[in-house]
């Protein structure tokens, strides 16, 4: 799978971490930035990455910020994404089974690598379940269209 990513200063120093575990499991990624610890604005890159899923470039992008917070706020803002904040196993699962979310937003001060890096994992390999929350993605959807 190829997946976009993008993250703000805050957590740069965790970014290999987490782009050499995407890379293991196999994935191709598309490296929004940031490139360093200098300060920057969040919403910068959640619009790089979700830009390239918007376009089709690739199937999903993951963000991180300090809280996952800011990102997830950015990344919803465009047309066609459905941004995930990120804190639990349980969470990354149903943010695909359930709300089919195509970013997912992790906040890197407040966890580990590891469970980061786990959830992500989880995320991707779990799928919408469809069924009953079809209509519910597909109202999504339309809302979208409604905020031309």
């Amino acid at each position: 799978m190829i997946i976009a990513f993008g993250c703000d200063h805050a957590s740069f120093p965790v970014k290999e971490k987490i782009l050499e575990f995407l890379r293991a499991q196999g994935h191709k990624i598309i490296d929004c930035g940031c490139f360093s610890t200098e300060s920057v604005d969040y919403p910068d890159y959640a619009q790089a990455a979700c830009r390239n899923v918007m376009k089709g470039d690739c199937e999903r992008a993951v963000l991180a910020c300090g809280s996952g917070v800011g990102m997830s706020i950015a990344a919803n803002k465009s047309r066609g994404i459905r941004a995930a904040l990120c804190y639990s196993d349980e969470i990354a699962k149903l943010a695909s089974s359930h709300n089919d979310a195509n970013v997912l937003c992790v906040g890197t001060r407040f966890f580990t690598p590891e469970q980061i890096n786990n959830w992500i994992k989880i995320w991707i390999e779990t799928p919408f379940e469809g069924n009953r929350h079809t209509g519910r993605i597909d109202k999504i959807k339309a809302l979208d269209k409604a905020c031309q």
